[in-house]
């Protein structure tokens, strides 16, 4: 199957996260190869998303999420400055609809400050109507590290990194088949050239194929690769002026953070995204949906006028907990401990705040293959 290639390292998958790692391996003198099988880098889950730099409120204390959320954020805000990405830090708003929501603000103000999060704080109703007179709500969060980035510009800068230190990306090409060795891996890569690689050390970084690279390796033991759901996503674009200058939240939903406003850099407004659970992903947006997205809205903004709301796009959560188990979940990075091999490091269930961590997770990556 074509010519066969000796290789240092393979990153499977070009998606912000996986970037993000074949940087790292490359600035640590690592030759790094990057497998993406569609024809454009981050063209999947990395383009389908709210482009939120998050501050790291909501996760579990202890877990993945929480400890790379923090750490992936003050790393990115300076990594955007330094690089020249376009971001802005606008802050956000948790607002409570009704009086029984201001008990979670409270839960979650302290949720933050366990994660290290320390610079949230309370308002009442009219604070809120002072910072955002069409916003309304009985009392609300404040997260002023809360941004938004051109995710866009942040994978061409990563690209702009991984290939001034050698690293090379190569498109149209899906990881067929693959097996561990005793030397590292052999890897069968189909697309317009096929070949096939003998690889010293594999990260899996496939996003919502993860589980299907790992599953496809001969001589992975499978109770290593977890459980898999798809949360889809919608997104609806306003038509006008958007109400607000920070990013609005409602009180969360189980498997998302309920729907809320976001905003482009270039100030434009999209609500979303809602959690629908499918069974194989798929970028359609019901139009009927809209009509769960008006009720919702309407908690925070009552001003929203009828027929304002246009589908925009969709995108699909890779997670590792299903709605029977609540819908949460964390990240799962695997390091050879775990996987049982020298030579592959596997990451699952990265979703949301992916992007906001990815030089955190590059960062974990490389510790566990230094290990």
């Amino acid at each position: 199957m074509g010519e066969v290639l000796d290789l240092d390292c393979v990153v499977v998958g070009g998606g912000v996260v996986g970037l993000a790692i074949a940087r790292r391996l490359a600035i640590a003198g690592r030759e790094v190869v990057v497998l993406e099988s569609e024809p454009l880098t981050g063209s999947v889950t990395s383009s389908r998303n709210s482009e939120v730099i998050h501050a790291g409120l909501y996760y579990a204390s202890g877990s993945r999420k929480a400890e790379l959320c923090v750490k992936g954020r003050d790393a990115l805000y300076a990594y955007c400055r330094e690089h020249h990405v376009p971001h802005r830090q606008c802050g956000k708003l948790v607002v409570a609809s009704n009086p029984d929501e201001v008990a979670y603000l409270e839960k979650l103000l302290k949720q933050a400050s366990a994660n290290d999060v320390d610079d949230c704080y309370l308002i009442d109703a009219a604070e809120l109507h002072a910072l955002e007179p069409q916003i309304v709500g009985h009392a609300a969060l404040v997260s002023p590290s809360t941004g938004i980035i051109d995710s866009h510009g942040l994978m061409d800068a990563y690209i702009t990194d991984i290939e001034t230190h050698g690293g090379t990306i190569v498109v149209n090409s899906p990881l067929l088949s693959g097996e561990l060795t005793a030397d590292g891996l052999v890897l069968s890569v189909g697309g317009d050239d096929p070949f096939t690689a003998n690889v010293r050390l594999v990260i899996n970084s496939a996003g919502l194929e993860a589980w299907s690279v790992s599953a496809n390796l001969k001589g992975l033991d499978p109770a290593t690769i977890p459980h898999r759901s798809y949360a889809k996503g919608n997104y609806f674009a306003l038509s006008g002026k958007a109400p607000a200058s920070r990013l609005i939240y409602p009180v969360p939903e189980p498997g998302g953070l309920g729907t809320h406003l976001t905003l482009d850099l270039a100030g434009q407004a999209r609500f979303g995204p809602d959690v629908e659970w499918v069974e194989a992903p798929n970028y359609d947006v019901d139009p009927a949906r809209s009509e769960k997205f008006y009720a919702a809205i309407r908690k925070y903004w009552p001003h929203l006028k009828d027929a304002s709301l246009q589908p925009a796009y969709a995108g699909v959560r890779p997670k590792t907990v299903g709605p029977e188990g609540g819908g949460g979940g964390d990240f799962i990075i695997q390091g050879p401990q775990v996987t049982g091999h020298p030579g592959y490091v596997a990451l699952y269930g990265i979703e949301s705040p992916g992007l906001t961590s990815s030089l955190a997770i590059a960062d974990e990556v490389w510790r566990l293959i230094s290990e």
